[in-house]
């Protein structure tokens, strides 16, 4: 369940980078992390924090921030509001990219579409179970 202050960086979020509240609260529900959370994937990469931002990440923030990787690993993995500015980020880069919001949602998980296909699937599905948008499928 998001809390209030979570709740309040995530609309920050979607505001500062243009992207839909919706599509990042359908995401947060399928990601299912928490702040702290560090879980290791198949090829050695991890997913941090409650929206489960991958480390592949990690050296351009560091980069774009001026900070180590391990400082920016910590805040991404440590810091809800850091964490889901991240990924109102990442899916606002996708945006740009496809200029297609279901497409952006599938690359968030994957560009491998049978791996994104399905991801975005269930993020959409969480957006219409929670009401979260008004259109018939």
């Amino acid at each position: 369940m998001m809390n209030e202050a979570f709740a309040a960086c995530l609309l920050l979020a979607a505001q500062n980078y243009a992207v839909p509240p919706a599509a990042l609260v359908g995401i947060y529900h399928v990601e299912g992390g928490k702040v702290g959370q560090q879980v290791r994937n198949k090829n050695g990469s991890y997913d941090l924090g409650p929206m489960q931002i991958n480390t592949i990440w990690i050296p351009e923030l560091a980069k774009k921030w001026g900070v180590s990787e391990a400082h920016a690993k910590k805040w991404v993995r440590d810091d809800a509001c850091t964490n889901v500015g991240v990924s109102a980020w990442i899916l606002r880069g996708h945006l740009n990219e496809t200029h297609n919001l279901k497409e952006a949602i599938a690359h968030y998980h994957s560009r491998t579409p049978k791996y994104g296909n399905t991801y975005k699937k269930k993020v959409i599905n969480v957006m219409y179970k929670n009401s979260l948008v008004k259109n018939k499928r």
